[in-house]
Parts: C-alpha cells; sequence; structure tokens
C-alpha cells in the first residue's frame, strides 16, 4: 500500500530512512558509553570526566528542547505524503454540503397555499415543519383574511418527497385548507415584477387582458359576456362598479359594459388577488381601445401584394364590405348559421376582449381575409374568411400559421377550429401546420384540434415555432 493510499485511509505513514538513522545514533550512543565508563574506571581523572560528561549531557539537551520548540522536527508534507489540512479538517459540514448540491440536483419546484391562524408563532411552525422535510422557501406572500391568513409557498423539496408527505407536515404545523401543485422555472419570478409586466402587456394590446387574467390568477376559466347580447342569449347580471367576490368566482365590470366572469373551482381566491384582477381591468379601462398597428407586406406566389395586421371595432365597416362580396357558401361554412345574421358576429369577433384579430388587406386597401383567434373558456379557436376570389391562393394558410403562433405565445396548450367536412381548404391548412392533430365529426361539422403543449418534440414550445416556421411558404387554402 503506498504512503498516499494509508494517508488517505488515515494511517500513519513510516519511511525506513527515519529508522536507520535513529537505529544508528542508538549504536553510536552505546560505543560512546562503553568508551567513556572504561576511561572513567581505569584512568586517574575518572570523577572529573564523569563531571565534564555530565555538564556536555546537559548543555546538549537544552540546545536540543530550544531548537524543537522554534524550528520544529515536522517533515515536509510532500515528504510524507501526508493529507493537506483542509482535507484532514473536512467534517460533518462537507459532506452536508456535498450532500445538499446533491439533492439540489434532484429537487422539485412546488407552489402551496396554506390558511394560519393570525397570530405570533404560527408562521414559524410552518418554516420548522418544512425545515424538517429538508424544504428550502423560496418565496412568500401572505393573503390576509377576516380571519386568519393565506401563506403561498414556493417550495424546493428533495425530488423524491411526495405532495402528501408536505401536507401532512404543514397540517400538524396548524396549516388548514392546505393546496399543492407542482411549478416550474416561470414561478421563480417574484410577484411584484409579474404583475408589472403584466400591467406593460395589457396596456399595450387590449387583447391582452384575458391572458393577463389568468397568467396572474392560475389555472382559472376567464368568460366575457357582452352588454347586448346575441339573439336569444340572456342579458349578463348587472355587476357592482367594484366588482363582486364570491369564493371562487369573480365577476368584474368589463371596460365596454359588459361582464369579465372569472372561475377557479379548485382554490377560492382572496381578496388580494381580487384587487390585482380589479386593478387591470381598471387600466384596460383608462386606456380604451387599443391595438397594435404592426403590419407586415407579403408577396403571395402569384406576384400579388397582401399586408397583414391586426383589426378590431374600427374595421367594422371594412368586415361588412366583405361579406357582402361573400358568396352564400362561404359565409356559411363560416359561420354554420343563418347568412342573415353574419353581420351581427362581427361585434363580438372584433372586439379585441374576446380575442385577436388579423386582417388582410388588398394593395388597393380593401379588406379581402379575416382570421380570429377567440378565448373560449379553457380552450381557444381559430376561424378563417376569405374572399372568394382570394381563396386558394395561400392567404388562409398564412393567416393560420400566424394565430397559431400568436396562441403559442399566450402559452395555449390547444386551438381548434370548427367548420364543415366538405371545406378541404380549412383541412388542407390546419394539416400545412405540422402539428398533432385530432378530427371529430357530428352532424357533417367537423372540429379540428391542434395539440401546441404539452411540449411537441424537442425544443417545446420553440419546436412548434419551428414547425410553424417550416410551414411558412403560403398553400392553397
Amino acid at each position: 500500500m503506498s504512503d498516499v493510499t494509508r494517508a488517505k485511509h488515515g494511517r500513519p505513514v513510516h519511511h525506513w530512512r527515519r529508522d536507520v538513522i535513529e537505529l544508528a545514533a542508538l549504536f553510536t550512543a552505546v560505543a560512546v558509553a562503553d568508551a567513556v565508563a572504561n576511561l572513567i574506571g581505569h584512568g586517574p581523572d575518572g570523577p572529573t570526566l564523569l563531571l565534564a560528561s555530565a555538564a556536555v549531557l546537559v548543555g546538549t539537551a537544552g540546545f536540543h528542547t530550544w531548537w524543537a520548540r522554534r524550528h520544529g522536527h515536522a517533515p515536509p508534507k510532500s515528504d510524507t505524503g501526508a493529507r493537506p489540512r483542509s482535507e484532514e479538517q473536512a467534517g460533518p459540514s462537507d459532506q452536508s454540503r456535498d450532500a445538499s448540491a446533491t439533492v439540489s440536483e434532484e429537487s422539485a419546484l412546488w407552489r402551496m397555499r396554506t390558511t394560519v391562524k393570525d397570530e405570533p408563532g404560527s408562521l414559524a411552525a410552518l418554516c420548522t415543519a418544512l425545515a424538517g422535510l429538508r424544504v428550502d422557501i423560496l418565496s412568500l406572500q401572505t393573503h390576509p383574511l377576516a380571519e386568519g391568513t393565506v401563506d403561498e409557498f414556493l417550495l424546493r423539496a428533495p425530488g423524491g418527497l411526495a405532495a402528501a408527505d408536505i401536507t401532512r407536515a404543514v397540517s400538524v404545523a396548524g396549516g388548514a385548507g392546505t393546496w399543492i401543485e407542482r411549478a416550474d422555472a416561470h414561478d421563480l419570478v417574484d410577484a411584484p415584477t409579474r404583475v408589472l409586466g403584466l400591467a406593460t402587456r395589457t396596456a399595450l394590446d387590449a387583447a391582452e387582458l384575458p391572458l393577463a387574467l389568468r397568467q396572474l390568477l392560475g389555472r382559472c376559466t376567464i368568460r366575457s359576456l357582452p352588454a347586448v347580447p346575441a339573439v336569444g342569449s340572456r342579458a349578463p347580471e348587472p355587476v357592482p362598479v367594484e366588482g363582486a367576490l364570491e369564493d371562487t368566482v369573480m365577476r368584474l365590470r368589463a371596460p365596454e359594459g359588459g361582464v369579465i366572469t372569472v372561475e377557479r373551482p379548485h382554490l377560492p381566491f382572496t381578496p388580494t388577488e381580487f384587487a390585482r384582477a380589479r386593478a387591470l381591468v381598471e387600466l384596460d379601462a383608462r386606456l380604451g381601445p387599443r391595438v397594435p398597428r404592426s403590419q407586415d407586406v407579403l408577396t403571395l406566389p402569384e406576384g400579388n401584394d397582401i399586408t397583414v395586421r391586426r383589426a378590431d371595432i374600427g374595421d367594422l365597416a371594412a368586415a361588412k364590405e366583405m361579406h357582402e362580396r361573400c358568396s352564400t357558401r362561404t359565409l356559411g361554412m363560416r359561420y354554420h348559421g343563418p347568412i342573415g345574421d353574419a353581420d351581427r358576429y362581427l361585434n363580438h369577433l372584433l372586439s379585441p376582449r374576446f380575442g385577436r384579430t388579423l386582417a388582410v388587406q388588398s394593395a388597393s386597401g380593401r379588406v379581402v381575409a379575416l382570421g380570429h383567434l377567440l378565448w373560449d373558456g379553457d380552450e381557444t379557436e381559430v376561424a378563417l374568411l376569405i374572399e372568394d376570389a382570394w381563396q386558394r391562393r395561400g392567404v388562409g394558410s398564412e393567416l393560420l400559421r400566424r394565430l397559431v403562433g400568436m396562441a403559442v405565445e399566450a402559452g395555449c396548450e390547444s386551438v381548434y377550429a370548427v367548420t364543415q367536412s366538405s371545406n378541404t381548404g380549412m383541412v388542407a391548412a390546419m394539416r400545412g401546420l405540422g402539428l398533432p392533430l385530432d378530427y371529430q365529426i357530428e352532424e357533417g361539422t367537423l372540429v379540428i384540434t391542434a395539440r401546441l403543449a404539452p411540449p411537441v418534440g424537442p425544443g417545446g414550445a420553440a419546436g412548434v415555432a419551428e414547425r410553424l416556421s417550416s410551414a411558412a411558404e403560403p398553400g392553397k387554402a
């Protein structure tokens, strides 16, 4: 076994050179002692030599002691193979550091809410219980209630720790009504930064309000009801100016006079969440109607230029004129109902409150196509209307690709299109996206669903965007 190996296992290291020197010194001392003894015993000056030898011995011993204290006799570390001092002193703290690194590599993020009594020590008891499970608290928000406080945690826990173990420990520590779900890296953004970002998005685009509310409040269903209902529909119940909060249902007055309803059955809303949502709606109301005015000019394969831009209620007259130029068959495939009611749908479709609309203009400035991305509760619908003279020229494929790209950016899990089974142009445009599709046919109505999440293929959302980019060549829709 080598010196290094023995030093690594904590065993003393011996060297043969030191042993030989010590043995030679011993034999020399014996020989000198024998010579002195013979000289003292047989010589005339024996007592004098004995006293001189004692004095020399005492002086030598004193010098050796002084030298040893000043310089020491420890051999160089490179000679003995001894471990460095940092290794010799490595103790439990270093081992725990290594263990912590291992745990962090296998950790899981959790979002948790629990209600505790509003009294000193209640939060400390929760923190102690979580620390006992080696759970790290990354962030904490408090939501005061009339009785008690809702504490919202972002936790990093060991990968092998189950949610039931966490909730059990929290319950023992005094938490009640505990709710927990897996989190992801987006939740690491602190609440003020996230709210400011959502406010900025809402300020730039009125269509962002439903999406901002959904990202602010987590998994929930958002519905916008117009102030003037469609034919055969019931008008929404009036809502106070300050809104209404009823446990798992939040009702807010929309800027245009309708009602925004937010539902989250699995988790009651807190007054703090209600105040944040109301602030976003008030911001939207103060800024009024607004739509980004960016536009793209594209050249079709046949050489004609078209302009793709965002549209809103200000394009209502141009949209009605396009209806007049469309055939009865085209309008029937788009609206699936009485053709006479087609114009009445436009107020809803063009409102940024219910989604986003893209318009295609010809070189003469006429609107020749409309594409809609509509927020339908938890789902998202895409719909296209192409003027007859512009069909089968790649306009529909370009519109659909852009609408699905918007859905990906908004974090939608899927989009669906409702059409007729005979509408081969819409079917071809959906297939041209290069995404997984589900088909459902019932009494001649075809529902095509494109799955956007969980992430498709390598790269997640980036993979979806890459597939959409590869489908950018105009098709024949």
